[in-house]
């Protein structure tokens, strides 16, 4: 119940009209403290916003630059394993696919391939030489070459 419904409500009782100005001014009162403690409300919970933003916006940045080095590193492993796959397939002597069934089982000839191509000096490859490798295809397409020679016999 307001205050005006109660000073309404009294029965048989004279209210003094200086007694509801002073409760009406003090409903006034009463108004704008709430009005105040909503504002500060607002105001508390908006600085709260705006601090979680900060930390989302500062935690979002962290993630990127993790990532950013992250990706930095895979690039430079990568191309690590690459020089030592062109040295494998150039100075070494292999075939691709036997070097990289000697790094790994699960090294695909594709895979070392594209690691071999990340190398920015890559290695001569001596394997496709005469001297090391006579009548076995070489390189990343020696799939292909057999294929090719095999559908060249029946072509003709």
């Amino acid at each position: 119940m307001t205050v005006r419904g109660w000073l309404t409500g009294l029965r048989g009782h004279q209210v003094d009209e200086q007694l509801k100005v002073g409760v009406v001014m003090s409903d006034q009162s009463v108004r704008q403290a709430a009005r105040r403690k909503a504002r500060e409300a607002q105001r508390t919970m908006r600085s709260e916003r705006v601090a979680r933003e900060k930390r989302l916006d500062a935690w979002a940045v962290d993630v990127t630059v993790a990532l950013a080095q992250r990706d930095a590193w895979v690039a430079e492993c990568e191309q690590r394993a690459g020089q030592a796959l062109a040295a494998m397939t150039g100075t070494g002597g292999l075939r691709l696919r036997d070097a990289a069934q000697r790094c790994r089982p699960d090294l695909t000839p594709r895979e070392a391939s594209r690691l071999r191509r990340l190398c920015p000096d890559p290695v001569p490859d001596q394997a496709t030489s005469e001297t090391h490798n006579v009548g076995n295809p070489v390189g990343p397409d020696e799939e292909h070459a057999v294929v090719d020679e095999h559908d060249a016999e029946e072509g003709t």
